[in-house]
């Protein structure tokens, strides 16, 4: 299973972004996707989260300026993110969870929103 991120950058604050992932190599179903980010010198932290069902999860400090959606076939997830705040600074990673697997994890990207 592979995971492809794109979308991070340098955004001014009140600005938005949208990034987006892409797996690949998926045997059984995708049973959930999110995103975790992890600022400067902190854990790493969950942001958002899709399941089957389109349930959805979201950090309390993002909820209203956040939304997770996916794409049909489950394959794609974007993250829009709109209102950024310095705070929302960070590498987001993008994770899936495969029926029967183990989570996989992408690469971060890396989101900057200056002040």
């Amino acid at each position: 299973v592979q995971l492809q991120a794109s979308g991070g950058g340098l955004v001014q604050a009140g600005g938005s972004l949208r990034l987006s992932c892409s797996v690949s190599g998926i045997t059984f179903s995708v049973q959930s996707m999110a995103y975790y980010r992890q600022a400067p010198g902190k854990q790493r932290e969950l942001v958002a989260l899709i399941k089957r069902g389109d349930y959805t999860e979201y950090e309390d400090s993002v909820k209203g300026r956040f939304t997770i959606s996916r794409d049909n076939t489950w394959r794609t997830i974007y993250l829009l993110m709109n209102n950024l705040k310095p705070e929302d600074t960070g590498l987001y990673y993008c994770y899936v969870k495969e029926l029967l697997r183990e989570p996989v994890w992408g690469q971060g990207t890396l989101v900057t929103v200056s002040s």
